[in-house]
């Protein structure tokens, strides 16, 4: 009699954790440069909401940490997640840093960087390449 193979768990509770966190983290992300447009062009209160929203991004990142754990240990997903979400979390530690003290020679090319990094990280989660599980191709 043949044996039953397994098959192989796929992330999905762990995936949505996921999805809805890097969706969440770049709607977020997004508003940052239209918010330091509306400052520059003369609306003084956006900065504000800027700052307010920079750092709650750090929350943000911490809970993507904890759905990257989440992603790769209980969903079987892919380890790479994890470190580029530690990666993020201090490169928007640093970004808020450089933001307060007025580096802006680093704020914004970081700033850009972490922009880039969350719609790639966002497009992503929602391809068919986030669903398959660690070793399969």
């Amino acid at each position: 009699m043949p044996q039953k193979v397994a098959p192989r768990r796929a992330p999905r509770a762990s995936l949505w954790t996921m999805r809805v966190l890097l969706t969440g983290h770049l709607a977020a992300v997004l508003a940052q440069p239209v918010l330091a447009g509306r400052y520059l062009t003369g609306d003084v209160d956006a900065i504000e909401v800027h700052g307010l929203i920079g750092s709650l991004l750090a929350l943000v990142a911490m809970a993507l940490i904890a759905g990257a754990l989440l992603y790769v240990v209980a969903g079987r997903g892919r380890l790479w997640i994890l470190p580029v979400a530690v990666a993020l979390f201090f490169a928007e530690g640093i970004q808020i840093g450089m933001g307060h003290a007025g580096q802006l020679e680093l704020h914004v090319p970081l700033g850009v960087a972490i922009v880039v990094t969350a719609v790639l990280l966002a497009g992503w989660a929602w391809s068919p390449a986030a669903r398959r599980p660690r070793g399969r191709r």
